[in-house]
């Protein structure tokens, strides 16, 4: 292990060798916060609803999944350029993204949803709490679009949800999961959920880790001001569940999180309590 670094300002307990010293946090007085208020909040939600309420009825033209994709992806790119956010995807051109494979991203942000949806260049599946089918529009959206419910609460009212995911991804779709079991409030990457990854060994597919790095920053949770900035989607090399079983969910679990610590820490402090 490298030796620590107490000298970083903000971070008494820092492991890395070649870790840059954060820069100055830039501020957002009120002037951000009446932007985010007055426009780029009601744009978005303007968007959602006008975007949600089209799209039910196109659906019933034609192939009902592939329409709701495209239509969430129209929606993703709207919101993106709406607050002034690109984002730098690297790592794609180094994997076959024609094979299907489940994608492990951290999450921290209700923006890392659009983001996934502008720079992964196929269509997928995504897993969703049940939770969020009490919201009207967004709920009938994942519904209808065919998206993954979890109840986190009941496991066992989810095996149906479950079993459908494993025959798509072994019918060729890919599937996003989250596999912190939900949102940062800090930023920092949470303990991955060992069964996030049982579709991906049921289904004997690879594990890309995906490192989503400035969502919490641009948009954290229980907030409405967003801070717009370049954001960077870090795609990392596949990880084989072949020959794997259940029994090896742990270790799976371990390795992810690893391989996506190490993306999303490339160039942040990286705290004593992620693993190494």
């Amino acid at each position: 292990m490298q030796q620590l670094n107490p000298s970083v300002e903000g971070h008494n307990r820092i492991e890395g060798a070649a870790i840059r010293a954060p820069l100055p946090a830039r501020r957002y007085g009120w002037g951000s916060r009446l932007r985010s208020y007055l426009v780029f909040d009601p744009i978005i939600w303007l968007t959602t609803v006008v975007l949600g309420i089209i799209s039910i009825p196109v659906s019933l033209l034609g192939e009902k999944t592939r329409i709701l994709h495209n239509f969430a992806r129209f929606w993703s790119q709207l919101i993106m350029k709406t607050v002034g956010s690109p984002t730098r995807a690297t790592g794609l051109d180094k994997i076959d993204t024609s094979r299907p494979m489940v994608y492990a991203a951290n999450h921290a942000s209700a923006m890392d949803i659009p983001v996934l949806y502008v720079n992964l260049p196929f269509q997928f599946r995504i897993v969703f709490k049940k939770e969020l089918l009490v919201y009207p529009i967004v709920g009938w959206h994942l519904k209808r679009s065919g998206q993954i419910c979890i109840n986190q609460q009941n496991p066992a009212a989810s095996i149906g949800s479950i079993r459908s995911a494993v025959r798509s991804l072994k019918g060729g779709m890919p599937l996003v999961i989250f596999p912190e079991g939900g949102r940062s409030r800090d930023g920092e990457i949470m303990p991955f959920l060992p069964g996030a990854f049982f579709m991906a060994i049921k289904a004997q597919v690879d594990v890309v880790p995906v490192a989503l790095v400035g969502t919490h920053e641009l948009l954290p949770m229980d907030t409405y001001h967003i801070k717009p900035r370049t954001l960077e989607m870090r795609v990392g090399e596949p990880i084989s569940t072949a020959g794997r079983t259940l029994r090896d969910m742990d270790a799976l679990s371990t390795e992810v999180q690893k391989a996506l610590e190490d993306l999303y820490y490339q160039d942040r402090p990286r705290p004593l309590a992620v693993s190494k």
